[in-house]
């Protein structure tokens, strides 16, 4: 009898606790299924989460680029209402956008006091539109300044020579140009044209793709986030100051004139190495896209020059020596050539140029050296009027002045 009562007593206690374990088990599935999580066996298969591009009405957005058409793509803005969902994989963006970017070589000659000597740079670009003749390509003017030659790389390894079509200096911005009749037709079919997106639209924390040349080795992918918007960086020695992109994608050597890209696979920055340098890591910068889409447009409709015969270029009639902007931060005088004769009869005197003024730019190109004024002049004919900046000394310190001024032959000069 009591070993009969032993046997329901342990019958009833077990009835008890099962009952007590499954409410429990069942309240905390209700939960974690209301706070969202899910339980998984182990034997089950969780697969990497993919970009997903969905609408209000969760149908998919074609984030397609344009291919090259003879036309300057437009601005291509998700919807306001877009909600981008970011996984690991960025294999469907980097797709798209790789035959939109690519390799500037600058064989260039470098200055140093009484020699020179030869070597070349390597930075990134895109692909930004094309005309009858040529295919455009936006980049940073860091990136092609003095080159001697220019070297495009495609996304197929096809090459071809490209030429500085205009730039901005004091933005960093540049559009070199690649004759059509250079381009195979392999590579024609291999390349597109990027989709420009909208930096004013973008968030803090949302999640970026950056693609250029880094180090020089080809392309490379690095994936981040937008760390900080509007960051304020001096641009070097004229004092100008302007607003970046900050973000954790790696941005090296190499990835200079890169693009910047959203999940959507639009262009929203163009990489630079040059801003902030390589003080620190995890903090790369970008020029936001929406601020330098009006320069590069500029830009693209300026005529790309090539070399004239040498007895048809023209000169500008002066005589001057280099200010370094080393030089000009220590005298306290803009950078540029400072003019130390204006010959008699030159377009030089026309224009009023004296001795003392310091030639600042020239058919809006920022002049560094003599050097560069010279190789700038190879490709203008005698006889043309441009559009010239000088500083002036006053009272007051050097003021800009801007006039115009016919070039004239060098064999008419004394």
């Amino acid at each position: 009898m009591k070993t009969f009562k032993k046997i329901m007593l342990a019958g009833f206690c077990g009835i008890i606790f099962g009952v007590f374990a499954v409410v429990t088990i069942g309240a905390c599935i209700e939960v974690t299924g209301a706070l969202g999580y899910s339980i998984v066996r182990e034997s089950d298969e969780v697969s990497e989460p993919a970009v997903t591009i969905t609408s209000e009405e969760n149908e998919p957005i074609d984030a397609g680029l344009g291919e090259v058409d003879g036309e300057v793509p437009s601005t291509q803005l998700l919807d306001t209402h877009t909600t981008v969902v970011v996984g690991n994989d960025v294999t469907e963006v980097v797709d798209e956008v790789m035959p939109s970017i690519v390799s500037i070589t600058n064989n260039m000659t470098y200055h140093y006091y009484s020699y020179t000597a030869q070597g070349e740079a390597k930075g990134s670009g895109i692909i930004i539109g094309q005309n009858d003749d040529e295919l455009l390509i936006a980049t940073n003017n860091h990136v092609v300044a003095d080159n001697d030659e220019l070297t495009v790389t495609f996304c197929n390894d096809g090459e071809a020579t490209a030429r500085v079509k205009g730039y901005d200096a004091d933005m960093d911005l540049a559009v070199v140009a690649v004759s059509l009749e250079d381009i195979d037709s392999s590579t024609r079919n291999a390349i597109k044209v990027a989709v420009i997106g909208d930096s004013d639209n973008l968030r803090v924390g949302e999640s970026v793709v950056a693609i250029g040349n880094a180090l020089g080795y080809g392309q490379s992918v690095t994936v981040g986030v937008v760390s900080a918007l509007n960051r304020e960086m001096d641009m070097g020695s004229n004092g100008n100051t302007s607003f970046y992109i900050q973000t954790d994608a790696a941005i090296n050597q190499g990835n200079s004139g890169g693009a910047l890209l959203n999940m959507a696979g639009e262009v929203i920055g163009i990489n630079s190495n040059k801003i902030g340098g390589n003080a620190v890591e995890g903090m790369g910068y970008a020029i936001p896209i929406s601020a330098a889409r009006p320069i590069i447009e500029d830009l693209m409709q300026k005529v790309t020059r090539y070399e004239v015969d040498e007895d048809k270029q023209g000169c500008i009639g002066i005589s001057g020596s280099n200010i370094s902007s080393q030089g000009a931060a220590y005298y306290g005088v803009p950078a540029g050539v400072y003019i130390e004769n204006v010959f008699d009869g030159s377009g030089a005197e026309a224009a009023h140029l004296k001795k003392g003024d310091i030639l600042y730019s020239f058919d809006g190109q920022v002049i560094s050296s003599m050097e560069q004024l010279q190789k700038v002049l190879a490709c203008y004919e005698e006889g043309e009027t441009v559009e010239i900046v000088i500083y002036r000394n006053s009272a007051t310190g050097y003021k800009a002045r801007t006039t115009t001024i016919t070039l004239g032959n060098k064999s008419d000069l004394n």
